[in-house]
């Protein structure tokens, strides 16, 4: 996966004035007895990420409350990932506190290589009732949980798919609206391709993230039952109708290049008017209306995911905070981790630094949340809260968090780009996409359906 420098992005996304003051205020540290873990030092790891680089200038004042020094290394996405899994299969005690990754999620839960958190949650001297674990939203925190109902992990970051139209201008002068289906989405971009010399479409080369709501907007699907059944269903009519159709609007819509765009690259074609549409994550699509360098402040206009004939399926994912099994000092990483994610702290990351994805309710209901994630007009504060939602009711996503998925996503990956380019056709394509991902499944030593 890439992983852009998204400083800039979300530096420019959203700016807090104020948080209701029920919910600002300085974050505490609840105790059993003064400061039990003084002289204490924790070791805690993510990937780089603008969260926890606003949160380490508040770091001082955590080891003032409770004694506890954080050691938090950063690294980048993919390096982060390859070593705290080889730490975690180990069940090392080097770490104290992970970033629970969305896609690595099922295989470490999985594994037992991260600790319930649901003790730490049921005693009240580690764990006051103000805390409000029910407070963070179902769709990204479903990932941070086992079958069970169990939980591992806490969110800090989601990532909700929407639609956004950087020249919505365009589409009103051909009569028409935000596409709200799959025909639509067609109708709009043969409408306003290359006029004024802008792409209708625009995409990064993330296809199993990107492609995946469409396929299951039509009524397919990555997996035959995540996570019981994993079988592999990529060899179908219906998927091999919505790859074809999605490399189509990649290739007969999209800018120069598109099949190699990078997230920050797909942004900047819209930023700079190159590009119309486009359907990702809320982090990419504040810019467009906040950032410095946005050409398209005056013309953007924000929707929800358009919707294919058996429903809508935005994309959701989220990141989380969790504690290794092998770590040896729990309680104290269960002391940064609610410190972390409180209430009041994200609250005032969000107020000082502006950071837009956040998970707990109480923030992204707040009338002043809402007040600046209104953008050109619009109130996309409730869709983002609408794709988080949506995303816990149905658990659609779970396909993303089985153990195997980063391997399976690399061959849809290459299935995407072999049809868009005309090197095989669709069900070709995906029927060897379905072959490969069949055997990473079987040396997995996972179960499949004949």
């Amino acid at each position: 996966m890439n992983r852009p420098n998204r400083r800039s992005v979300l530096r420019s996304g959203v700016g807090l004035s104020a948080l209701a003051s029920g919910v600002l205020g300085a974050p505490t540290i609840v105790t059993a007895q003064g400061k039990p873990h003084a002289g204490t030092t924790i070791n805690a790891a993510c990937f780089q990420t603008t969260y926890f680089e606003y949160l380490k200038n508040y770091f001082p004042e955590f080891e003032d409350k409770t004694g506890i020094k954080v050691n938090f290394n950063m690294q980048a996405f993919p390096v982060y990932n390859q070593r705290t899994d080889l730490e975690l299969s180990t069940r090392g005690s080097a770490l104290d506190v992970i970033n629970v990754t969305f896609i690595y999620s099922g295989r470490w839960i999985g594994a037992g290589w991260v600790s319930n958190l649901d003790p730490f949650l049921k005693d009240p001297k580690l764990t006051p009732a103000g805390w409000d674990p029910e407070d963070f939203a179902g769709g990204p925190q479903s990932a941070m949980k086992n079958a069970k109902g169990e939980t591992f992990g806490f969110t800090w970051e989601a990532g909700a798919m929407i639609l956004g139209a950087a020249r919505y201008d365009l589409i009103e002068r051909a009569g028409l609206g935000l596409p709200k289906t799959f025909d639509d989405l067609i109708k709009v971009c043969d409408a306003v391709h290359n006029k004024d010399n802008v792409a209708a479409f625009t995409a990064d080369r993330l296809h199993h993230w990107n492609w995946i709501p469409y396929l299951m907007g039509v009524g397919g699907a990555v997996f035959k039952d995540p996570p019981e059944n994993l079988t592999p269903t990529l060899a179908t009519p219906q998927a091999a109708q919505s790859a074809e159709w999605y490399a189509n609007l990649l290739t007969k819509y999209g800018p120069d290049g598109v099949l190699s765009y990078s997230d920050d690259q797909a942004m900047r074609s819209q930023i700079s008017g190159r590009a119309n549409i486009r359907t990702q994550a809320i982090t990419w699509m504040v810019p467009l209306a906040k950032h410095a360098d946005s050409t398209v402040q005056k013309t953007v206009r924000y929707g929800l995911m358009p919707e294919g004939p058996k429903g809508n399926f935005p994309g959701s994912n989220s990141h989380g905070l969790g504690i290794p099994a092998g770590s040896k000092k729990k309680e104290a990483a269960w002391e940064f981790i609610k410190w972390a994610l409180s209430k009041e702290t994200i609250a005032m990351v969000v107020k000082n630094h502006g950071y837009p994805s956040v998970c707990r309710l109480s923030i992204i209901k707040s009338p002043e949340f809402k007040q600046v994630l209104t953008l050109n007009g619009q109130d996309v504060a409730s869709m983002y809260l609408d794709v988080l939602q949506l995303g816990g009711k149905t658990g659609y996503m779970k396909y993303r968090t089985v153990p195997i998925y980063p391997q399976v996503g690399d061959k849809i990956n290459k299935a995407i780009e072999r049809i868009a380019t005309k090197q095989q056709n669709a069900p070709d394509a995906l029927k060897q996409a379905q072959a490969e991902a069949i055997q990473d499944l079987q040396k997995a030593g996972i179960k499949i359906d004949t």
